[in-house]
């Protein structure tokens, strides 16, 4: 494992990398608003996809690293994970193909970055639909948005609601709430088999 900061317009991010050992793509992996890189899901997710041959990076947003919960506005989330998948694609992943995802707020980010950064695909857990209690509120476009192949991992119980799949977008419903620790196996197990088929035709 090797940590990286990386400098952003909004201040130091920081890349934990879990290399592969034949790397095929890279993976950048994001945080859920008020969480960290060290969340279940995140971790489950991690271990498939090294397990799939992919390089992972954990990304923690600069308003984590400097000991802040509430999270920056999103343009500035943005702005920093499209700096930082910029840097690794460059130095650490030799121009690999690229994959997006995160959890929570992590996931929105990586839906609303893909197609700026032309990623291959994009992963989401726990992606929150809208907020509890507000389905009005919906998100379904930052997922509509997203052009490439899209893995959806949710939980039957998420108070966020439940995203609705598209023509490239699967969904894939475990049990267990918006934290999906009741199902890590699951996540593992979901993420590892969709790397291995969406990335099959670019290696």
């Amino acid at each position: 494992m090797t940590c990286l900061e990386i400098d952003t317009a909004h201040g130091l991010a920081r890349a934990e990398l879990h290399c592969a050992e034949e790397g095929v793509a890279g993976l950048l992996l994001g945080h859920g608003a008020g969480g960290g890189i060290d969340a279940p899901d995140l971790v489950a997710a991690t271990r498939a996809a090294q397990a799939a041959g992919v390089h992972v990076a954990l990304v923690e947003q600069p308003y984590r690293v400097v000991g802040r919960r509430a999270p920056a506005p999103a343009n500035q989330l943005d702005t920093a994970w499209l700096t930082v998948a910029e840097e690794l694609s460059a130095r650490w992943f030799d121009d690999l193909p690229m994959v997006f995802g995160g959890r929570s707020s992590g996931a929105r980010v990586a839906c609303r970055t893909a197609a700026a950064a032309q990623v291959a695909a994009v992963l989401c857990l726990a992606f929150p639909l809208h907020p509890p209690g507000r389905p009005e509120k919906t998100r379904q476009a930052e997922l509509d948005a997203v052009e490439v192949p899209a893995l959806i991992v949710q939980g039957e119980r998420d108070p966020f609601g439940r995203p609705e799949a598209g023509h490239h977008h699967e969904l894939v419903l475990l049990a267990g709430d918006h934290s999906l620790r009741a199902d890590l196996e699951g996540i593992a197990r979901a993420t590892g088999e969709w790397l291995e088929r969406v990335l099959r035709p670019l290696v």
